[in-house]
């Protein structure tokens, strides 16, 4: 377990990041790729992963250099998930390329002693090199990540209007207890499940605040740097719900299911995050109807799904606010006779 010490002046500084963090989704993604856990929530994109990496040549990258340097285990370097990611993945990369050398070889000697890093990996010290692996990175996060960028940011959407309920609610302490049962808030400490294999430990964060980042890719445990030394940061799961389909998988019938007033009204409720108990109340049907005009919204892909406390909160898919931007804007063309 790790716990997280929080003074007040650490409450006013923790944040939660407005995006995902790409380099963080990369280490992810590559550790779906070594475990079935968690399977079904990204069966999608391990579909379309393994083709995607076929036609971008990368199957040797994969198998010899990314799955070797993120082992799906207690310890990968953290130089390869800087924070500056928060900020993009140019801006992520271009940290990566920064790295002191002598902190390269640090942090390759502890994966050596912790699962084992591959022969060549103190080379990753030398600037070409490098520049040569973010090169592999930036192509990894283009064929299998950026294809799904769209779904990814809805998910993070979700999860923020969420918090940001919690946040309303209670404060920042309302937000810290209400992120999920793998990251417990007993003020004044964040308790954080860790791997079995991973040792206890205590962060204080004296004064630097805490950075908290949803992740799309990662399955099960939060992950911190091992470092206490820098940002603090904390990457947790979302809460997936079982995957809907996509538009593109039958159309017609998925617009045919979405006609009706009362799916509508419920879709204009999601653009500012609803619950189903309001969605409910907007349309004027029972809690059951609304769940499951949420349930052809979510197959359709127009709203996704957030478990907030003992209830879940929907929220639009960019598909979502497309649809209803056009329905809003036919609504008034309709009123006034005019083309806007």
């Amino acid at each position: 377990m790790l716990r997280i010490h929080f003074a007040e002046v650490d409450l006013a500084r923790t944040r939660l990041a407005s995006a995902p963090d790409p380099l963080f989704e990369i280490a992810a993604s590559l550790h779906r790729c070594q475990s079935r856990k968690g399977r079904w929530a990204y069966s999608g994109w391990h579909r379309t992963a393994r083709q995607q990496l076929r036609e971008a040549g990368l199957g040797r990258v994969l198998r010899s250099v990314l799955l070797p340097l993120y082992p799906r285990a207690a310890y990968y370097p953290d130089f390869l998930t800087p924070v500056e990611a928060v900020d993009g993945p140019d801006a992520g990369l271009e940290s990566i390329l920064a790295t002191p050398p002598q902190r390269v070889m640090t942090e390759m000697a502890i994966l050596d002693r912790t699962v084992g890093a591959p022969a060549w990996a103190g080379q990753l010290a030398g600037p070409e090199t490098r520049k040569e692996f973010v090169g592999m990175l930036r192509a990894y996060y283009e064929a299998v990540v950026v294809p799904h960028k769209e779904q990814v940011q809805a998910r993070i959407e979700a999860e923020r209007a969420a918090r940001c309920r919690g946040l309303l609610d209670g404060g920042v302490e309302g937000m810290l207890a209400g992120l999920g049962p793998m990251l417990r808030w007993h003020p004044p400490v964040l308790e954080v499940s860790y791997p079995r294999q991973a040792e206890d430990r205590d962060l204080y964060l004296n004064g630097r605040g805490l950075t908290l980042v949803p992740s799309y890719f990662n399955w099960g445990e939060p992950v911190a740097f091992a470092d206490p030394k820098l940002p603090p940061v904390v990457w947790y799961s979302l809460l997936h719900e079982p995957e809907a389909r996509s538009l593109g998988d039958d159309p017609e019938q998925s617009l045919t299911n979405l006609l009706g007033r009362a799916r509508a009204v419920a879709l204009h409720a999601a653009s500012a995050g609803a619950t189903t108990g309001e969605i409910a109340r907007a349309a004027g049907v029972s809690a059951s109807s609304a769940s499951r005009h949420a349930t052809v919204l979510r197959d359709a892909g127009l709203v996704t799904t957030v478990r907030n406390g003992p209830s879940v909160l929907h929220t639009l898919t960019p598909t979502g606010a497309s649809v209803l931007r056009t329905a809003m804007r036919k609504a008034e063309e309709d009123a006034t006779g005019t083309v806007v």
